[in-house]
């Protein structure tokens, strides 16, 4: 819905990001770039009024704004919202849609560490509704959003045990790949497979059964899994598996259990 939003309201190529005017049109392929555009006017921090701006995100996009923090580039926000990160002007008449970097030292996501805060933030939320497969000599602790449809969560988990015996604890979060509920507003089989799991009177054993396609007995139960789900979504998960690392760091894909250790090494 927002994607077409944003193209309904028309899109300006801006290097990494999607930079358009909520009030004036698209910038054309071959049009020249208008000044204001391609020099940024400083803005005092103090300028920015982060309750106005949230009100008019919100009334113009649609987006909830959770949080509003200043960055590096004068004059630009970062918004963190219910549908995940974006940028705007101090005064919410630009938008920004994708990633800002910072090239004054090196190559740096200007946006990663808010995003690894908001990951370690909600993972201690979500910290006591977590399937989990511990590792007798706990080295590391990781927290995968997973889906028991998802080849390489089935992968990834038939190698539990080498894991384990590597000293890496596996926390799983729910994220079910089809969505929360479809178009007709009903519950999707994905959801209501991974309730089933998270309801079940052995969690690991369930999950174990259903990532090896054996039939989970149907369960109903006051879960969390929409808030997961929903909690992914916002802190950068389109695909599963998807690993948060002690420091909030997010590595996307499978990951075989000998390259992770390595990887959790050098943390």
């Amino acid at each position: 819905m927002l994607k077409q939003l944003l193209i309904a309201s028309g899109i300006s190529l801006i290097s990494a990001g999607v930079f358009f005017s909520m009030h004036d049109t698209a910038v054309a392929n071959n049009a020249s770039v208008p000044s204001s555009i391609a020099k940024p006017i400083e803005q005092d921090p103090t300028q920015l009024n982060v309750e106005l701006l949230k009100a008019k995100i919100r009334a113009k996009l649609g987006l909830i704004v959770d949080k509003v923090e200043t960055t590096p580039v004068p004059g630009i926000a970062l918004l963190i919202t219910n549908q995940g990160l974006f940028y705007s002007s101090y005064d919410g008449d630009y938008f920004i849609q994708g990633k800002v970097y910072s090239l004054v030292a090196e190559v740096e996501d200007i946006a990663e560490q808010s995003l690894a805060n908001m990951r370690l933030e909600g993972i201690e939320k979500f910290k006591d509704d977590m399937i989990v497969y511990k590792a007798k000599d706990e080295k590391y602790v990781v927290t995968a959003f997973t889906d028991i449809t998802c080849g390489y969560c089935r992968k990834m988990h038939k190698q539990m045990d080498d894991y384990n015996d590597r000293g890496i604890t596996f926390r799983y979060l729910a994220y079910p790949r089809s969505g929360i509920k479809d178009r007709a507003g009903n519950y999707t089989q994905g959801f209501k497979d991974l309730r089933s799991v998270w309801c079940a009177d052995d969690p690991e054993a369930a999950m174990t059964d259903a990532k090896n396609t054996r039939k989970v007995a149907y369960r109903v139960c006051d879960t969390p899994i929409e808030a997961e789900f929903n909690f992914g979504r916002q802190v950068g998960v389109n695909g599963t598996p998807a690993i948060v690392l002690s420091n909030g760091m997010m590595v996307p894909g499978y990951q075989p259990p000998e390259q992770l250790e390595k990887l959790l090494k050098t943390l």
